[in-house]
């Protein structure tokens, strides 16, 4: 009796690229979906999270701080004034984050808690989670950075001026009195007793503290898109 034979074949080369061609054209179709929506819940993370500091940010910009800040300023106005108004000076970009401090330890020059350096701990035992707002130009800074929680924000104030009857931002750097309409150099030229602005929070793109220091790659002007703004006000 003659055996019968089984014949198999594999796919052609038509038969692979047709598949491929199908698979590419399905992923397609599913990233076009699904991409906007994890990009836009990416978003509303960070932005929760930045969120959370707005109120770090408000309390840092009328708190005159111990060690050089009681003689750099007069004032808790004083401080919000400059801070404000320096912003855009790439030295003193102001930095907005959260860093794993020790409430046990001694306080460091400016009243602020010494960092949390040890690779173990339990949040809330050991170490606290701390809002900080700090200057690029900061020495203070490194230090909080190695022992970072979370994102760093870029922060970029610009006061609200009357235009048209209505609040908008006005020129990033420039301080206006309200009563004068002119432009002022010193919180004891500003006759007014709030200066309300306009805080656009960026997302900064590495959190590495020789890209953030003064002289590193940073560029404040190079980010266009802010995550989100909120219109403040610093009361004297």
């Amino acid at each position: 009796m003659t055996p019968v034979r089984s014949h198999s074949r594999g796919f052609t080369l038509l038969e692979t690229v047709i598949a491929i061609g199908v698979l590419a054209v399905l992923l397609s179709a599913f990233l076009g979906v699904f991409g906007p929506a994890t990009t836009g819940i990416r978003r509303a993370i960070s932005t929760q999270e930045a969120d959370r500091l707005t109120s770090a940010l408000i309390s840092e910009l009328s708190t005159r701080r111990e060690g050089t800040q009681t003689t750099d300023y007069t004032s808790g106005f004083d401080k919000g004034f400059n801070w404000i108004k320096d912003a855009s000076d790439s030295g003193k970009t102001l930095f907005v984050y959260q860093y794993r401090a020790n409430p046990s330890a001694s306080l460091r020059s400016d009243g602020s808690m010494e960092p949390y350096t040890s690779t173990n701990g339990v949040a809330g035992k050991d170490f606290i989670v701390q809002p900080m707002v700090r200057q690029r130009s900061d020495s203070l800074l490194a230090a909080d950075l190695a022992v970072l929680e979370g994102r760093v924000f870029a922060v970029k104030p610009t006061q609200l001026v009357f235009n048209n009857g209505s609040l908008k931002p006005g020129t990033a750097g420039t301080i206006i009195d309200p009563e004068t309409e002119s432009e002022v150099s010193s919180s004891a030229s500003y006759k007014g007793s709030v200066i309300a602005f306009s805080a656009e929070f960026f997302n900064v793109p590495s959190n590495a503290p020789a890209f953030l220091k003064t002289g590193g790659a940073f560029d404040l002007s190079k980010l266009k898109n802010p995550l989100f703004s909120r219109n403040l006000a610093v009361n004297r």
